[in-house]
């Protein structure tokens, strides 16, 4: 495999570095930085697609017609990887990179033509409603139900670990339609305006102290039978096709490459138990080693799955390989980092930090006081959400299941 770019291939990734240097604030790179999961600053966040759509750029994978870019898959991989290099916020996924996909393929021309374009400027903000305090890994046992009532449905029940719940305006959601003999039918997959009376958002405090995460409560929602996506009782179908857009697509290899090169010249500052440098320790010398090395090995496999899907070729279970492999090692990094700051680490200080929620119970110092340096106050929150990501889109134990029966035919 041919890994240099093409000429065609520099001077797109040449653009895209000067307009990252030109609109990519310090404050836009600060929030990147001091980010502490997959979910920067809210307000970050939507300040950097305001720039990016201007300038036509925040859903560069939407069809042209719509508001995307007609790039090649290796320029979306360049864009997305410079973005990383460069520090710039994580845009929330829910809208502009998975239901709106969803939207386009099974969505009437109506709610197209509503929800698209507000999707791209950020007036419309979607959460994400799946799982249930009984239907996590196995979605399909879910029990919030949608009851027809003339042109409406009365939808009742609740839907846990729903992200930015509180920042949302609109949720997309699996409801139970009907009860039939195999639970994956009877599911219908249904946009609810979060305004609506009777729901209610409860905060959940993760172990980072962060409020990020929500169980939300439907009592006799009011919800327009014009709001499902696809057919009634055929949601299973539109889940499945958005899946697609929660595992893959995306470069996870730059953003950990970043995490090992910022950890390790971290450790040639941090004292190691011998008194010399960290980076100097053998035992965790080798252990960084390890896992720079793994951070390589997952942007050839993502290089190589570029080059299949710009062939016209199937990936297979690609997007399963590439998500136990960058959560894993996103893992492993953190434990590093945690490791490497040391006492200060321990120290719980999320006010030098820009977690993407609030945080519950903590008044920083009145003079801001930052025991050691802000990577160090990081560390600690992102070694608890990272927990996280071996369960989220799929836990990794079914992605395991996915490769066992495509390639091995277990």
């Amino acid at each position: 495999m041919d890994l240099d770019w093409s000429a065609a291939d520099l001077a797109f990734r040449d653009e895209v570095r000067g307009f990252l240097d030109e609109k990519l604030t310090d404050d836009l790179r600060r929030a990147g930085r001091l980010s502490t999961s997959v979910y920067p600053d809210h307000e970050a966040s939507m300040a950097w697609q305001a720039i990016l759509h201007e300038r036509g750029w925040a859903a560069p994978a939407w069809p042209v017609k719509y508001g995307g870019c007609d790039w090649s898959l290796t320029q979306h991989y360049i864009f997305g990887r410079e973005c990383t290099l460069a520090g710039a916020p994580n845009l929330s996924p829910m809208g502009i990179r998975m239901v709106s996909h969803a939207i386009m393929a099974f969505g009437t021309a109506e709610q197209k033509e509503y929800f698209l374009p507000r999707i791209l400027t950020g007036e419309v903000f979607f959460c994400q409603g799946y799982s249930e305090p009984e239907a996590g890994s196995d979605l399909a046992s879910l029990s919030m139900a949608a009851v027809a009532d003339g042109e409406d449905f009365l939808v009742t029940g609740s839907k846990i670990w729903t992200t930015h719940a509180t920042e949302a305006n609109w949720i997309f959601a699996l409801v139970r339609t009907s009860k039939q003999a195999k639970k994956q039918q009877g599911i219908t997959f249904l946009l609810i305006d979060m305004r609506t009376p009777g729901i209610e958002i409860r905060p959940l405090v993760m172990t980072s102290g962060e409020q990020v995460q929500n169980q939300v409560f439907f009592d006799q929602v009011r919800v327009p039978q014009a709001n499902v996506l696809g057919r009634v009782d055929d949601g299973w179908t539109v889940a499945k096709f958005l899946l697609n857009f929660e595992r893959g697509g995306g470069a996870a290899a730059p953003a950990l490459q970043v995490m090992a090169e910022e950890l390790a010249q971290a450790a040639t500052e941090q004292v190691g138990p011998n008194g010399g440098a960290l980076i100097d320790d053998p035992a965790f010398s080798h252990k960084l080693a390890d896992a720079r090395l793994r951070a390589d090995v997952l942007e050839i496999l993502e290089y190589r799955t570029l080059a299949l899907v710009s062939s016209g070729k199937d990936p297979g279970p690609a997007a399963s390989t590439i998500k136990i492999l960058g959560t894993e090692l996103s893992q492993t990094l953190t434990e590093l980092a945690l490791e490497a700051a040391g006492p200060r680490g321990r120290a719980y200080q999320p006010h030098a930090t820009m977690p993407g929620g609030p945080i519950a119970d903590f008044t920083p110092p009145a003079d801001g006081f930052v025991a050691g340096a802000e990577w160090q106050a990081v560390a600690a929150l992102r070694y608890f959400n990272d927990r996280a990501g071996s369960i989220y889109a799929g836990s990794n134990e079914i992605q395991r299941n996915i490769i066992a029966k495509a390639t091995l035919g277990l």
